[in-house]
């Protein structure tokens, strides 16, 4: 047994529909710039190829849980998108065999300060500091793929207040899932507990203290959560 000399921190996991058992997140790859409306909105290049970021794994928030607006930033942005999970990975994982490495799925945010990306684009900077802060992963519960089949389409839905402000299909992305995780797998071994953000439609906006984000993908259990006071 490992003695450590500090306490360990908890491992971030996953809920899964319809069962006690949990996922647990190794790490959490992000795509930006996949759906062609989005990167329109953000006046970047159409001809760029989908960028791809990471958060930590305890910047997971889930189902029902409260995101604190976040320090260092007074431009809170929301972007909701499909979430994937993986079972097993590899290096140089070939597009016609990535489905077989699928877990589940669930809906997600990818919570962003855009008043630092557009900073940080700008100048050529890197981007963990718009996208790798704490809370900026809520993440609903898994649905299996066994339950849910392969998915290529389906409505992507954000509501704040009730009022819907993102609504595409999954079925636009510029890269699918499966050009997804053979891309990644090029970069990087995936493995099990591995988590995918596959990048968000356009209509992404700002939030504030008090507002309230409802977000789906057909076929998926829903996730709601709360922006909180502004963390101390």
């Amino acid at each position: 047994m490992v003695s450590y000399a500090v306490s360990a921190p908890p491992q971030a996991h996953l809920d899964i529909t319809g069962s006690d058992e949990k996922f647990p997140v190794r790490r959490i790859y992000c795509i930006g710039k996949n759906y062609v409306a989005h990167i329109r909105e953000m006046n970047a290049d159409e001809r760029d190829p989908p960028v791809i970021f990471m958060k930590p794994a305890d910047a997971v928030v889930k189902n029902g849980g409260e995101i604190p607006y976040p320090v260092f930033t007074n431009n809170f942005h929301y972007e909701c998108e499909l979430v994937v999970a993986l079972k097993s990975g590899g290096y140089n994982i070939a597009e016609g065999d990535a489905f077989r490495h699928i877990f589940g799925y669930a809906v997600g945010l990818d919570m962003t300060r855009r008043d630092h990306q557009a900073a940080a684009l700008a100048k050529g900077l890197p981007w963990e500091v718009t996208k790798s802060f704490d809370r900026s992963a809520p993440i609903g519960p898994l649905t299996r793929v066994e339950d849910v089949g392969v998915m290529e389409s389906g409505h992507v839905k954000l509501k704040v207040n009730e009022q819907v402000r993102q609504d595409a299909d999954i079925s636009l992305m510029i890269w699918k899932i499966d050009e997804i995780i053979a891309k990644l797998s090029e970069q990087h071994e995936l493995k099990a507990g591995d988590i995918i953000m596959t990048g968000t439609p356009a209509g992404v906006g700002a939030v504030v203290t008090g507002d309230v984000l409802d977000c789906s993908v057909d076929g998926l259990a829903d996730m709601q959560v709360r922006v909180g006071a502004k963390a101390a």
